[in-house]
């Protein structure tokens, strides 16, 4: 059953019955860190359902993280929520027992005011890790924001800026398709643009497959009816295609989160379990989900160059992502891209490190555009073409291309999408210990 996907505005609150509101509190204080020198940029958020909505989680898999993932962990197990509110400025991690008491605090007082359960209101944070929250902002924060909470378009262009750091831009994005003859809508905000390489799962615990990875945050709403595990289920499936498969530094998290709120005001036949109807709502959840992930990536701190990197022909699926995570990470390969030099001994040299089974008589490597079948190959079966070296730097020349690698060896495959590595993403990073301004988090 397929469904057309139209792109709508309003992001988060494009679906019925949503609110949202975005404010300047402080948070970071005035040139204090990155991103503070943009003055008083918006820092604290509120998403709100009108009704209780079933909700979903993905988490940060980093053996340390921050006091909110901790609070939504155990809240999303309930699959009940109605609210998110949302700080940037302070991680709120390695903050310990205190974090924990500041985050739940956060739920509480918007509760509040919001006359709702201190259980429904989920909470999320992203800036400089190891600082206690400026509570006394906070608070003021809240009130602001609940006082501000609309279903405008524009404010919710104000959540999507209060959640942002280092990011030059806002992300966000809504869609609009059909489920059972009913119009169903996701939108989503997302920020990230350092500390990039998410590896989330359910409850945060890392499964013994998944690799090791500033912050990547994303909010979803939908005013789709389906029940929780259904809804936790795709969000997995999601994330899976999505975000943690991006990398812009090689770096996990300690705040890594995704949420996602299902209010059901649309009205269709609730969604339980697998079938044709669930398959739409999971497309559309992966369009959105990979659309955001991939702004993350070009919004990457220092950012020139955006690289797909599809690994084929592995033994198994895991062999895959690690080759693809090897090539996508090595920072010989990514000041390679950033000079546009295709210095394919390089790539090979990372896929001959990796876990994966590798033959060099037996690998392929190639360019194309993104997502074209014409591929120029400058590597066949472990020995150079005649492509020339002008030609291989035409092919690498543009902002965004796809790097192909055919191991030969099986039949699994594994995508990443990456970033070069630059000299302002060093300067950016590196900081002034004489100048607070210049620290990141």
């Amino acid at each position: 059953m397929k469904s057309t996907i139209k792109h709508i505005s309003g992001s988060v609150v494009a679906p019925k019955g949503f609110l949202a509101s975005g404010v300047f509190c402080d948070i970071k204080r005035l040139g204090t860190g990155k991103g503070s020198q943009r003055g008083a940029k918006r820092d604290l958020a509120l998403i709100v359902s009108e009704v209780p909505a079933t909700v979903a989680g993905m988490f940060t898999t980093n053996q340390v993280c921050a006091a909110p993932v901790k609070v939504c962990v155990e809240r999303v197990k309930q699959g009940l929520a109605q609210a998110i509110v949302v700080n940037s400025g302070n991680a709120n991690a390695c903050t310990g027992r205190q974090g924990m008491q500041d985050a739940r605090e956060m739920t509480a007082l918007a509760a509040k005011l919001l006359r709702m359960p201190a259980g429904h209101v989920l909470v999320g944070s992203t800036g400089r890790i190891g600082v206690t929250m400026p509570m006394e902002s906070i608070w003021s924060g809240i009130g602001e924001a609940v006082a501000l909470l609309d279903d405008s378009p524009e404010s919710a262009a104000q959540a999507a800026e209060a959640i942002l750091t280092s990011d030059t831009r806002p992300k966000h994005i809504a869609v609009e398709f059909k489920l059972r003859g009913k119009r169903v809508r996701i939108g989503g905000i997302c920020k990230g643009a350092g500390m990039i390489q998410p590896g989330m799962s359910a409850t945060g615990k890392r499964p013994a497959a998944l690799p090791l990875h500033a912050t990547m945050l994303c909010f979803l709403t939908t005013d789709a009816a389906i029940e929780a595990r259904t809804l936790q289920a795709c969000l997995r499936e999601a994330v899976a295609q999505s975000f943690n498969r991006i990398t812009v530094d090689g770096d996990m998290s300690t705040n890594d989160t995704v949420l996602v709120l299902a209010n059901g005001l649309a009205d269709n036949l609730k969604l339980q379990g697998p079938g044709a109807h669930s398959t739409v709502f999971q497309s559309a959840l992966n369009h959105v989900c990979l659309e955001l992930a991939k702004m993350i990536v070009r919004d990457g701190e220092g950012v020139h160059r955006i690289v797909t990197v599809r690994v084929s022909g592995a033994k198994t699926v895991a062999e895959a992502d690690a080759a693809a995570r090897a090539v996508a990470n090595s920072a010989l390969v990514k000041t390679s891209w950033h000079g546009g030099d295709p210095n394919w001994g390089r790539i090979l040299d990372a896929l001959g490190y990796s876990p994966a089974t590798v033959v060099e008589e037996k690998v392929d490597l190639g360019y194309s555009a993104p997502g074209s079948r014409q591929i120029l190959w400058s590597l066949r079966r472990g020995q150079p073409t005649p492509a020339t070296f002008k030609q291989l730097c035409t092919a690498v020349a543009p902002k965004e291309f796809d790097l192909h690698v055919h191991l030969n060896l099986g039949k699994a495959s594994a995508v990443m999408y990456a970033a070069d590595l630059t000299e302002q993403y060093v300067d950016f990073n590196k900081g002034d210990v004489t100048d607070p301004a210049t620290l990141g988090g």
